[in-house]
């Protein structure tokens, strides 16, 4: 029997570059932070919206460690950025001829841009092509797991929520997809990888 999904939606950090959370917070205390709090999460969340510009964010960590420079700050923030493993890129590719493939991302100006840098035009222009669209949140002004999102990708792309698969590796992400219908892989970072899709999936 052949199944009924015909479109995957995918998060991009721990699915497929890998996060080194733990490298910007020892960063971060090495600059003088004492530990996260909920104003830094708050400047997360304006930032990854595309609410406040990367001068504000910037400034607003720096007021909680005044004594780094910013170029400080952006080295710890962008710490977290670890390797793209090229066999997931050629996944990726090999799904991209049998699927609708989109990407929905949590993120930033500054590690969209760090990242491309870091893996150069070549790479990221080969990833980004498996994709019918990218989306990341600072562009589109919401993120995940507001309901909004996923509702706006299924409008605009005329997605059937049945049809549609959304890996993510944050459970409230997840949660929130399956909500509206869609169907979810919550990976579990460190045990599963996402080659391992149709192993885990109904794919």
């Amino acid at each position: 029997m052949t199944s009924t999904i015909n479109t995957i939606i995918f998060d991009f950090g721990d699915i497929f570059i890998n996060l080194d959370k733990k490298a910007t917070m020892d960063g971060f205390k090495r600059l003088g932070l004492k530990e996260w709090n909920s104003e830094l999460d708050q400047l997360n969340f304006q930032f990854e919206k595309g609410n406040i510009t990367k001068d504000e964010f910037l400034i607003g960590f720096q007021k909680q460690m005044p004594n780094a420079s910013i170029e400080e700050i952006l080295e710890s923030w962008n710490a977290i950025l670890a390797d793209f493993p090229l066999y997931r890129l050629e996944f990726l590719q090999m799904l991209s001829k049998k699927y609708r493939l989109f990407l929905l991302s949590n993120t930033d100006s500054i590690h969209i841009e760090t990242f491309e840098q870091r893996v150069g035009a070549s790479f990221y222009g080969d990833f980004y092509q498996c994709f019918e669209k990218v989306y990341f949140s600072y562009e589109m002004g919401m993120r995940k797991p507001d309901a909004e999102i996923y509702q706006t990708l299924l409008n605009k792309h005329e997605l059937q929520a049945k049809r549609t698969l959304f890996v993510d590796d944050k459970k409230e992400n997840t949660d929130a997809a399956a909500a509206l219908g869609i169907h979810v892989w919550n990976l579990q970072v460190g045990k599963e990888d996402v080659i391992d899709l149709f192993q885990k999936t109904i794919l």
